[in-house]
């Protein structure tokens, strides 16, 4: 099946990609949305304009649509794109979704009303598996933005590793947050991974601290050969 990768360089999309080529599907496009509005609904904002370094680092052509990004009204400009990529023959659509209805239901809605299939490969897994597979996999995920109670300034642009998890889940004991940070306690970028051709090497990037969240955003990046 002809399909499209809905990408935002963030794990789960990163994880739909590494499930789409898994399963033989061919990947003709991701698909990246770039939101004008920081509170988004939707889509994914942190560092969103790394995706066009990281389509190259994965060999597969991008597709970079912009929206402002308000509720609701987004899900017009997401339509358009599947309607484009309907028209140049694609089938279905990954997603990284795994427990947000609101946007599993308005994604597939969009897919019923442009006749594409919406496909979720990780839909409701579980968090801790999950997040422990994409560590024994390769992926080089790190954290771009935290919004939750219990994590400070020093997650920003931490690496997920074995150690990272073992402290997110005495971050679920004490906070309830959801380990994949499905919840939005947090954001990720991944930077290299088993289906990638190059890896991103961050140059140079700032911490933003705000009260009692942060972001980290990348300022300089370039692609790296890998050994």
């Amino acid at each position: 099946m002809n399909v499209a990768v809905l990408f935002s360089g963030g794990k789960d999309s990163t994880m739909a990609l590494y499930s789409a080529l898994e399963n033989n599907d061919s990947v003709e496009y991701l698909l990246s949305m770039k939101s004008f509005n920081d509170e988004s609904y939707m889509f994914h904002v942190p560092n969103i304009h790394l995706t066009e370094m990281l389509a190259e680092a994965l060999e597969i052509p991008i597709i970079m649509a912009s929206t402002n990004g308000f509720k609701e009204k987004e899900l017009e400009d997401l339509k358009r794109e599947f309607q484009k990529l309907k028209n140049l023959g694609i089938e279905g659509i990954y997603t990284g979704a795994l427990y947000s209805n609101y946007q599993k239901s308005r994604i597939e809605k969009l897919g019923n009303q442009t006749g594409l299939k919406i496909i979720s490969p990780y839909w409701h897994v579980n968090e801790l598996d999950y997040m422990k597979k994409i560590v024994k996999l390769g992926f080089e995920v790190i954290i771009s933005g935290v919004f939750a109670e219990g994590f400070d300034k020093s997650w920003l642009g931490r690496k997920i590793d074995e150690q990272t998890i073992k402290q997110l889940v005495e971050l679920n004991k004490k906070y309830y947050i959801n380990i994949a940070f499905e919840g939005g306690e947090a954001e990720t970028l991944v930077v290299d991974g088993p289906i990638f051709k190059k890896r991103i090497n961050i140059i140079e990037a700032q911490k933003k601290w705000n009260n009692d969240n942060g972001t980290y955003l990348i300022k300089h990046a370039e692609l790296e050969f890998k050994q």
